[in-house]
């Protein structure tokens, strides 16, 4: 696992989100870098459901910047990985091109599977809970959401993407500042209809991985339960940006996304009926343990 695994070269991964551009560097456990940079990337496809030639022209800057600081610190195994962008919009396979030629590394577009099931990997090396217990990982993102359910001991047995993710409910839904509890009512059938379907079986506990939980743990705290997130989603829907950020240090970079973020994650933590950890390990420290384990096979 993750946490166990003690590789003396570094590796590193590109990760090509909705919101943002990060770069995270790591020699075994030990972080070396991690960046990031937020292009929204999502709003554009929501949008005009292709990525502009400036937006790539600026994406492509910035991946080829990472790549040169990735190995400037040594990492000579590197991997550019495209989530949702690459998956929704008109011109992903443009994108994918043009991102493997600019980091000069191998680029590929995740499958909404395949980024389901890094953040498993990723969230289950550092959180370790008994091998035989049933963990649900929920990674809520920019354009999509992932949740995984399964043990350390069988790996994964159900995963599931929803298609809605922070970057798209706030374009299509969230526009106001606040957004107000009537959008917040709209937004949240808006959810509801994406979940119709969702079976998933019940966890023993639930860890909520990504930039969503990460930035609403900073105002209700590690646990995310019904009642916390129904607490969130009132101040994140009523509250001004700038108060949000004055009164409460919310990222000025994650404000205008965080009411979405919260109601997706409330919506899939009603219906797997366990309170949310927030990990601090998901879909990257999933791709660098890959990218470790490929290493030390070749």
């Amino acid at each position: 696992m993750w946490r166990r695994h003690h590789g003396s070269v570094p590796v590193g991964v590109i990760d090509v989100g909705s919101n943002t551009v990060r770069l995270k560097v790591a020699r075994g456990s030990e972080e070396v870098v991690s960046v990031r940079e937020m292009l929204r990337l999502g709003a554009e496809v929501e949008k005009h459901g292709r990525i502009s030639e400036a937006k790539l022209e600026e994406t492509v800057e910035v991946v080829e910047r990472y790549a040169d600081l990735a190995r400037a610190e040594g990492a000579t195994d590197l991997e550019v990985l495209i989530t949702s962008p690459g998956r929704q919009a008109e011109n992903g396979v443009e994108l994918l091109v043009a991102l493997g030629a600019a980091g000069s590394c191998h680029a590929r577009i995740l499958t909404s599977v395949e980024e389901g099931l890094l953040a498993f990997s990723g969230a289950l090396s550092v959180a370790a809970p008994p091998a035989g217990r049933l963990v649900a990982v929920v990674d809520v993102g920019g354009g999509s959401a992932q949740v995984v359910v399964g043990s350390r001991r069988h790996g994964p047995v159900w995963a599931r993407s929803i298609d809605i993710g922070s970057q798209r409910l706030t374009s299509r839904l969230l526009g106001g500042d606040p957004p107000g509890l009537e959008a917040l009512a709209s937004a949240r059938a808006e959810v509801e209809r994406y979940l119709e379907d969702f079976d998933a079986p019940a966890p023993r506990t639930t860890l909520a991985v990504g930039g969503s939980a990460r930035a609403l743990k900073r105002l209700a705290g590690s646990r995310l339960g019904a009642d916390e997130l129904a607490r969130v989603i009132e101040l994140l829907g009523t509250t001004s940006s700038a108060d949000l950020i004055r009164k409460h240090g919310v990222d000025p970079d994650r404000v205008r996304t965080m009411a979405a973020g919260a109601l997706i994650l409330s919506e899939i933590q009603r219906r797997l009926g366990t309170p949310l950890k927030v990990a601090r390990a998901g879909l990257r420290e999933g791709a660098l343990l890959e990218l470790s384990e490929r290493r030390a096979a070749a």
